[in-house]
This record gives C-alpha cells, sequence and structure tokens, in this order.
C-alpha cells in the first residue's frame, strides 16, 4: 500500500459514530469494551502496517539517547540532531568522557539542553561503570539509569531488546482515554489498565499504533474526524471535524502527503523521508 492508497483509504472512513451498549443507551460492559479496544487495535494495524518507533537508531544506546533528548520536543528534531552527536560520542565510555558545553551545544536544537546534557553525562557514566558499557535489557536496570523513566524504558526495551511494553506518552494517554479505554491520567495507572485489556505481545505495536494514529489524524485540539478508520469504534466521534474534505486537510506526516520524522525510515514506509537539520 502506497503514500496515497493508505491516504484515500483513510479519507473514506465512513462517520459512524460507536454508540455505548451497541446502540442501546446502556452502558459499555467490560466485555465489550475489551473487544472493541482489541478491534481498535487490528484496525489500526491494518491501516499503520508501517508503524515504528519514529526515532532513527542503530544500537540500543543510540535509541536510549534519542529518547532522552524526545523530551518537550519533536522526533524530527531529534533525528536531526543525533546524526552529530552520534559521530562525535559513540559510544557510553565516549558520551560520558565529554566536555558538557560541547555536548550541551550539540544537542542544543532539542531543547533544555543542559538538562538533557546532565541526563546523558549521568547515564553514559553508569552504563560505563555498572553495566560494562552496555545497555540493560530489563526495566529495574533501565529505570536506575538518570533520566531514565518507565516511557524512555519501554520504547528501549521493545524496540532495542523485543521486550513488549506499553510507552505511555501524552499521545497515548489522550487517546485511550478518548476511546473511554481507561479515565486515569496518571501513565502509571494508565499502562497497569491497558495492559489488562491488550495482550502482552501486541503491547509494543499497540503502542506505535496509538502514537501514530494521535499524530496524524486525532489530533489534541482538532482531531480529524472525518478522515478517522476508526470512527464507528470510536465513543467520541464528533469532537473534531467531521466534513471528509475539511478533515482531509488536517492529516499529518505520510497521511497528508507531507514528510516523516525520520531521516532514515524502515523501508516499508510510505512517505518521504524527514530533511537533515537546516534544509526544512
Amino acid at each position: 500500500m502506497g503514500e496515497r492508497e493508505s491516504a484515500e483509504r483513510v479519507a473514506e472512513a465512513k462517520p459512524t459514530r460507536a454508540a455505548k451498549g451497541g446502540g442501546s443507551g446502556k452502558p459499555e460492559t467490560r466485555l465489550a469494551m475489551v473487544r472493541r479496544a482489541r478491534r481498535i487495535n487490528r484496525e489500526l494495524a491494518e491501516v499503520y502496517y508501517y508503524a515504528h518507533p519514529e526515532l532513527d537508531f542503530e544500537n540500543p544506546f543510540q535509541l536510549l539517547v534519542a529518547t532522552v533528548l524526545s523530551a518537550q520536543t519533536t522526533d524530527l528534531r531529534v533525528n536531526q540532531t543525533t546524526p552529530a552527536l552520534f559521530a562525535a560520542y559513540p559510544t557510553p565510555e565516549e558520551m560520558a568522557a565529554a566536555d558538557p558545553e560541547r555536548l550541551e551545544g550539540l544537542i542544543r536544537p532539542t531543547g533544555f539542553f543542559r538538562n538533557k546534557a546532565k541526563s546523558l553525562l549521568g547515564l553514559s557514566a553508569a552504563l560505563r561503570d555498572r553495566f560494562g558499557g552496555e545497555v540493560p535489557d530489563n526495566l529495574e536496570d533501565m529505570v536506575s539509569l538518570p533520566g531514565v523513566g518507565r516511557k524512555t524504558a519501554h520504547v528501549v526495551l521493545g524496540n532495542a531488546f523485543g521486550r513488549p511494553g506499553l510507552t505511555v506518552d501524552t499521545h497515548f494517554g489522550r487517546l485511550v482515554r478518548r476511546w473511554k479505554l481507561t479515565e486515569q491520567t496518571d501513565p502509571e495507572k494508565v499502562e497497569a489498565e491497558i495492559a489488562e485489556i491488550i495482550p502482552k505481545s501486541e503491547w509494543t505495536m499497540f503502542s506505535h499504533r496509538v502514537v501514530f494514529h494521535g499524530r496524524r489524524i486525532c489530533h489534541s485540539r482538532k482531531p480529524a474526524c472525518g478522515a478517522c478508520p476508526i470512527t464507528h469504534l470510536c465513543p467520541s466521534y464528533g469532537e473534531g471535524e467531521t466534513d471528509p474534505e475539511k478533515a482531509k486537510k488536517l492529516l499529518k506526516y505520510e497521511m497528508g502527503g507531507l514528510p516523516g520524522q525520520r531521516l532514515k525510515p524502515p523501508a516499508d514506509y510510505p512517505g518521504q523521508p524527514a530533511p537533515p537539520l537546516g534544509a526544512e
């Protein structure tokens, strides 16, 4: 499926709202909610068959560093920044010994560069001193690293080590609440509740699909409801633009015919790669 075909399929989605209790007006049972959640996952898997982590990386250390840098900025800006960073400091040992001012200068485009530099120096030193220069492959050790929380740990464990995990970022939390799969706002509570609904083997890919959908169609302030492929499963249909033509103009990245966030996207990505820093 190419870029145009994928976007057209989304734009032709039928805007039929998912009614509680199957249209009876009764509250949705937990069993019905679980079935709906799993169907959302299956249908998003068809739309975003190319879903992937939107950070460029070649090894666990690079993904860990990139994920730390991604706080309060876009994956695009991180991907435009990391080539020079990893050219200068390709290993934990080299990054741990970096001159702080030079490191700050290299990561300045990602924002909050002083705090991020401290985290990178700290986690690199910890990897060097406690883990033989290797990124640990378990949650307990991962979250013991400076600047690394559960979200960052799950990104690395799921995508660099194949260990299933739910990545509860802003997009993920917003969408699962919009879909009425949880009412929780605390990320750990959201993670716990969704973990009971979605099979463990699907946790990592479900996270990618939800984030892809949130970034491309189901926006925070103005979701493109009229171009959404899962309106029949969404109890919040109508919160955004329902006119198909107007909604189509709200689509982002490959869905809107625009470049994606990765400079080096996977081979099955149907869109265009992102431009390098300064070439936008």
